[in-house]
């Protein structure tokens, strides 16, 4: 037996990991202490099942434990209704739920580990006229005599003085000790970086001969994903890009649980801290990499991230930022040393992190403005992150009003019964048929539709394994123009004859999306995460809108990874956007990054930036009192209040139902059902 007054001994294979834990952790506590990568996306609720271990029995004679089922705690309520809905292989446990009573033995199946996540944060074509901060610059040095005591650094500068009229020139001080061995490895012939961001000219580097090669590193810390971007600053050129899940999302899911971690654990900030940057040195060497560089090569390097990362990131403590009236520790541009954060590049490079709109919009928010520059139009623009907390910005040349809004994590397939991740065989676009309600699917991994000849074939190499973002929209505004949900969200279970893919789902109604090795439906309850996350959204645009004093906007900018993969017309359906001319709605892709290199080549778009940033006017949702009645109008598809004409113009929208006198969700009678055309 073991001794319940011992922590018990919990092993994690195959990774190896271990570690001693009290009884009635939770096992998914207990691997994301020890680093072990378990996806999650229900925030630990027994939701989504993306985190199912295998315990084994038996005796580890070369890990010395005995391993017992005995010593889970019993399956719950939980995890017996997911059973029940989804199916749970009878030697697996939801490890959310599954709790440590003794030594144990743990096995994470591949299709638990979060390492596959795909990546979409690619860097944007952008022509950016180049103006970094470092440049390179050949001089040839006066060489010593007995008649001129002066050192080898004061005729260094003497030269670049006179050859290239920078004077005042100040040395990072690491140089010093290697200024002489590389003046005479060079015959007195040598090229050095000198930097300058408007604080004067330091050198930063120093080599023998000539040198003409020097890159920059542009950096988007999301909460769920990084993305890293090599420019060659000679050229300008975007020379290799990677991406990576953020391993921070072992220590929680969205922003606000890693702050709540933090809350919990104060001396669990610099592991954070440390995730965060491991991560980005990978990649910083998986680019250099691909470059024929080394990270050595690397000068410069320019950050953006949402205000929870961003302090992360600095080894910041983010706690006043989960409250009001959510504070951050420094909201302006940080520029140092690379090696004062612990990032190995060149020992000289300089870092320049983007500045920060307000405590919940971020200097991501401020990066994809400078790239889109709705300062700069006429039209009034409306610029929109679709995140956890989506940052939105709407403005003209005139005036740009910013504000974020707390969507939670509903459209990265938290929150929703078969929602995952963007990651291979996850559902990412649905097609419904009005008239038979047969859906149609094309997964992350196989190019086929499901209705094409292959794709039986194709299919089985990633599987249908969920459902991610992209794919709930569109399902949902696809069920919505079936007339399979109503205007108010609700499933029609009057529908149930004339498809048996609705189905009763308690007292409600799902619909199945997907028949297969796991069957992936669409439940009352995931309508209503998207409806909260969608209205939120929605509230925040309307309230930005109240501001200005406009009832339309011109242009409709669609910015981050999930912004990049959703159907305009499918999220205008919704009513995750206000009504546009389609063609003026467009997805921009990765803004936050765009913006990162932008600052990163020219030092005029730091300015702006900075300039940008002071005359945002920003607005607190939480302290508008037309929020909620913007919210609750929202909840409708596409909103209750509000028309939509140029939408009505594509699609033929369901006819709005005769209330019988109230507002519950579903009341009185559908007048007629249309069919979407083109």
């Amino acid at each position: 037996m073991t001794d319940p007054a011992a922590d018990a001994l919990v092993l994690f294979m195959p990774s190896g990991r271990r570690g001693r834990f009290p009884h009635g952790t939770p096992v998914l506590d207990a691997a994301r202490s020890l680093g072990v990568y378990v996806e999650s996306v229900c925030g630990g609720r027994g939701i989504c099942g993306r985190c199912q271990v295998t315990p084994t029995a038996g005796q580890f004679a070369k890990h010395k434990i005995t391993s017992s089922l005995d010593h889970l705690s019993p399956v719950d309520e939980t995890e017996s209704r997911y059973t029940r809905r989804r199916s749970l292989a009878a030697d697996r446990r939801l490890s959310c739920q599954a709790k440590v009573l003794g030594d144990l033995v743990i096995d994470v199946p591949t299709d638990s580990a979060i390492n596959a996540q795909v990546v979409r944060k690619r860097a944007e074509t952008r022509d950016i006229e180049r103006d970094p901060a470092t440049r390179l610059v050949l001089v040839e040095v006066q060489q010593p005599d007995m008649a001129n005591p002066l050192g080898d650094l004061d005729r260094l500068k003497a030269a670049i003085s006179a050859e290239w009229g920078i004077d005042g020139l100040a040395v990072d001080p690491p140089l010093l000790a290697q200024l002489q061995r590389i003046l005479r490895d060079g015959d007195w012939k040598v090229t050095a970086a000198i930097h300058d961001d408007g604080d004067g000219p330091l050198m930063t580097g120093l080599w023998p001969g000539l040198r003409e090669r020097m890159f920059g590193l542009a950096v988007d810390i999301g909460s769920t994903t990084i993305a890293a971007h090599l420019i060659d600053l000679m050229s300008g050129r975007t020379v290799a890009s990677a991406g990576t899940a953020n391993p921070q999302v072992r220590f929680g899911e969205d922003l606000m649980s890693r702050v709540s971690y933090v809350m919990m654990n104060p001396e669990g900030l610099p592991a954070l801290t440390e995730a965060v940057r491991g991560a980005i040195a990978g990649l910083a060497a998986k680019v250099a990499g691909q470059a024929d560089a080394t990270v050595a090569d690397i000068m410069e390097a320019t950050f953006v991230a949402n205000p929870v990362m961003h302090h992360l990131f600095l080894g910041i403590d983010p706690r006043e930022l989960g409250g009001a009236p959510f504070a951050l520790a420094v909201s302006g541009p940080v520029a140092l040393p690379a090696r004062d954060i612990g990032l190995t590049l060149h020992p000289g490079a300089r870092v320049y992190i983007l500045p920060c709109i307000a405590g919940h919009v971020g200097a991501d928010a401020a990066a994809a403005t400078l790239a889109e520059a709705p300062h700069k139009a006429d039209a009034l623009t409306l610029l929109v992150d679709i995140g956890t907390n989506a940052e939105i910005v709407l403005g003209n040349r005139q005036r740009v009003l910013a504000c974020s809004s707390p969507t939670g994590p509903a459209f990265e397939g938290a929150e929703i019964s078969c929602g995952q991740r963007a990651a291979p065989g996850a559902i990412e676009r649905v097609r419904i048929d009005p008239v038979t309600l047969e859906p149609r699917i094309k997964v992350i991994g196989c190019d086929d539709w499901s209705d094409a000849p292959d794709f039986a074939t194709n299919v089985p190499a990633v599987g249908v394994t969920g459902i991610c973002g992209s794919g709930i929209v569109e399902t949902i505004a696809g069920m919505f123009l079936a007339g399979i949900i109503t205007e108010d969200g609700v499933i029609d279970g009057t529908r149930i004859a004339q498809s048996d893919r609705i189905r009763p789902d308690g007292r409600t109604f799902s619909y199945v999306l997907w028949r297969g090795g796991v069957e992936i439906s669409i439940s009352q309850n995931d309508v209503r995460a998207i409806q909260l996350a969608k209205a939120a959204l929605y509230a925040g645009v309307r309230l930005l809108m109240d501001k200005l004093e406009v009832t339309s906007v011109e242009r409709v900018r669609l910015a981050g990874a999930f912004g990049s993969y959703i159907d305009p017309k499918y999220a205008m359906v919704l009513g995750l956007i206000p009504d546009c001319d389609l063609k003026h709605v467009a997805a921009v892709g990765n803004a936050a990054g765009t913006g990162a290199r932008m600052a990163l080549l020219n030092r005029g778009h730091r300015r702006e930036v900075e300039q940008l940033v002071r005359d945002v006017e920003k607005i607190e949702t939480a302290l508008e009192p037309k929020f909620q009645e913007h919210f609750v109008n929202a909840m409708a598809l596409p909103n209750k209040v509000e028309t939509f004409p140029h939408l009505a113009g594509a699609v033929e929208l369901p006819a709005r139902r005769e209330t019988a006198g109230d507002d519950t969700p579903g009341g009185g009678r559908r007048r007629s059902r249309r069919r979407e055309r083109g």
